[in-house]
């Protein structure tokens, strides 16, 4: 895989026209495109066709479904029918409902002839901390084996990889092996801020640990040259 294409890039606007600057800007130096939900609550699903047409070959709809398994399968056929990429669903949500949307999206795609999606479990968002996992939402374990627990659970869902921190990517490949997909958010280059993210870690480093792809925003959307900004971290990914 060329290094490009390991690059995932939110579009985290709020506006049809910054998003459609964006990919038209940057189609040539990322692999794909996020869309979250402050994009997709802004617009509709119609943002989906006009990033495509702006020259997103491949898209990624951040939704994170969680909800009961029988409205997951419904929203799982949705995406399919966006003609998405990958879409995800919070791990959280339990095995059964995994298992709705793999086998929901599988038939929607069998009908229509397209390739079924990558679909992804969420385990532990970059922002929680041990403090928070442990003592807000009361969970017992260590942020890495709740992680863990989660890719299993996802793996053994029929799911194709989780999203996960830098610093879990090892142990998620360790539990589910190395064709297991493991996305990672939290990904910073050396030269930009921090921002909101606890668990983080530079491109190559995240590379060297096995991150199959990285969601990179900020450190290139909010540079003052947002190609060069986007070279700069392919050249550290291909000297990774």
């Amino acid at each position: 895989m060329a290094a490009k294409d390991k690059i995932i890039l939110p579009l985290d606007v709020s506006t049809e026209s910054e998003a459609v600057e964006l990919v038209a800007e940057l189609k040539d130096c990322v692999g794909a495109f996020k869309i979250g939900l402050e994009l997709f609550t802004s617009i509709g699903p119609r943002i989906i066709e006009s990033v495509r047409t702006a020259g997103a070959e491949r898209i990624f709809f951040d939704g994170k479904f969680h909800d009961i398994p029988n409205t997951v399968a419904g929203a799982a056929r949705a995406a399919v029918r966006m003609g998405v990429w990958m879409f995800n669903v919070h791990a959280p949500g339990g095995s059964a409902m995994m298992r709705a949307a793999v086998d929901a999206a599988s038939e929607e795609a069998d009908k229509l002839g397209i390739v079924v999606p990558v679909i992804i479990g969420v385990t532990v968002l970059t922002s929680i901390s041990a403090d928070v996992l442990n003592n807000e939402l009361s969970v017992p374990l260590a942020v890495e084996g709740q992680v863990a627990h989660l890719a299993k659970l996802a793996q053994a869902s029929g799911m194709n990889g989780v999203v996960a921190s830098p610093h879990e990517i090892r142990t998620v490949k360790a539990a589910c092996g190395t064709n297991f997909l493991v996305v990672t958010p939290g990904v910073r280059p050396s030269w930009s801020a921090k921002n909101d993210q606890a668990r983080i870690m530079t491109p190559s480093e995240a590379a060297m640990a096995g991150a199959d792809y990285m969601v990179i925003g900020r450190a290139i959307t909010a540079a003052d040259d947002r190609r060069a900004a986007a070279m700069r971290v392919i050249a550290e990914l291909e000297e990774a």
